[in-house]
């Protein structure tokens, strides 16, 4: 047998798609199962925007483009941080790739070298600390605590830092907590990088699920000294419901992005054409359809929410932004639920698809073991008839 690079062993599938597949397999036997697994919204892409991709295949636009992608992407990019963050950039500071997950991939790639270390906060995006790894630094994790709202103390960065430090990956709206990052926070999250010397990645790929009276606010936009430190990530995914599309750009400094280019010149080369267009598309015409989904996605949050606090023995954080809620099920390690015993949330989370026909994710793939995170992208029918399932399996045991 042949050995693997090391690099390969140590890095693990991703558990939300392991559930995702699993509850697919049942779905084909024929099991009717409520998927509150998904990262992606239930939305179909505006039709608007379709029919951009349609005409840029019938006008030919299907070749090559640069390989850190066409102009007129990046200027939509760059029109979007000024009117909506407050944020100035040239087409050399932005890149496009495959998607927010590539370009931080690509981000993580053009900055980190064998044993640097990257700060990242737990409850995590589950592929953070994986490609660190793939870029030969170390994952440090800083925990959060529920009753904070998930959100991190500068007095626990200040644990964090080595010698190794280079950089700290932030994430607002959260997945998979919800929360937002006030403007307070921000500000000494800044003070705290500009000390340090620590580049920040600010993953904002949920900047317009936001809900109630909370708004986003980009860490580059508190000054001149942090945006020249910090590494912008968005994409069209999460928000104009074009998860397959796979568009994300990157906007920051200028020798980080043409080290990103050039990474990705010889990798993935161009994002697709005809995604370009019709992303260039969203990025100008498409805030009306926004708001229409936020809305729904408000609707659902205040729809869980109730019905959860009837449930004994759960808590949770009310998510500000982003399609999760992260519940608290650490009340039933060590308990056994029918024939079950729950050891932790990987048990949990298998018991629910066996015996519920529910999928959600276990906190592990997030760094925080106690909790299950639940997806509410998906329609109020089913988040209703998963909740009672949920209800029947673990309350009526």
């Amino acid at each position: 047998m042949m050995s693997l690079a090391k690099r390969a062993k140590n890095i693990t599938a991703s558990p939300t798609l392991a559930i995702s597949a699993k509850a697919k397999e049942m779905r084909k036997k024929g099991v009717e199962v409520i998927n509150f697994s998904a990262g992606e919204p239930d939305f179909d892409t505006p039709a608007f925007i379709k029919q951009t991709a349609i005409s840029a295949i019938e006008e030919g636009f299907t070749k090559y483009t640069p390989a850190s992608g066409i102009n007129e992407l990046k200027e939509a990019v760059i029109a979007k941080l000024h009117r909506d963050n407050n944020l100035d950039y040239s087409i050399n500071q932005v890149i496009v790739s495959c998607g927010a997950k590539h370009s931080i991939y690509n981000c993580l790639q053009a900055i980190c070298n064998p044993g640097d270390e990257v700060i990242i906060f737990s409850p995590y995006w589950v592929s953070y600390p994986e490609m660190i790894k793939l870029a030969g630094a170390q994952p440090i994790v800083v925990n959060t605590k529920e009753e904070d709202g998930f959100l991190p103390s500068v007095s626990s960065l200040a644990s964090a830092i080595s010698k190794k430090s280079k950089a700290m990956i932030i994430n607002s709206p959260c997945n998979p907590c919800g929360c937002v990052y006030p403007g307070k926070l921000l500000r000494e999250i800044s003070k705290f990088a500009l000390k340090n010397n620590l580049l920040v990645i600010s993953d904002e790929i949920y900047e317009k699920i936001i809900f109630d009276s909370n708004k986003h606010i980009s860490i580059a936009s508190l000054g001149e000294d942090i945006k020249n430190r910090t590494l912008v990530i968005n994409g069209v995914s999460k928000t104009y419901a074009m998860t397959g599309w796979r568009i994300g750009y990157t906007a920051g400094p200028a020798d980080i992005i043409k080290a990103m280019s050039n990474i990705q010149s010889h990798s993935t080369s161009n994002p697709n054409s005809i995604a370009q267009k019709a992303s260039a598309e969203a990025l100008k015409c498409a805030q009306g359809e926004v708001s229409k989904m936020v809305a729904e996605f408000e609707r659902r949050r205040n729809f869980i929410v109730e019905r959860l606090k009837t449930f004994d023995r759960i808590s949770f954080h009310k998510p500000d932004g982003a399609f999760y809620l992260f519940l608290n099920i650490g009340s039933f390690f060590g308990q056994r639920l029918k024939a079950r015993d729950i050891k932790n949330s990987v048990d949990f989370a298998d018991y629910l698809l066996e015996q519920g026909k529910v999928a959600v994710v276990p906190g592990s793939a997030f760094g925080a073991d106690r909790y299950i995170r639940i997806s509410f992208a998906t329609s109020i029918e089913d988040l209703g008839k998963g909740l009672d399932r949920i209800e029947t399996a673990v309350f009526k045991n």
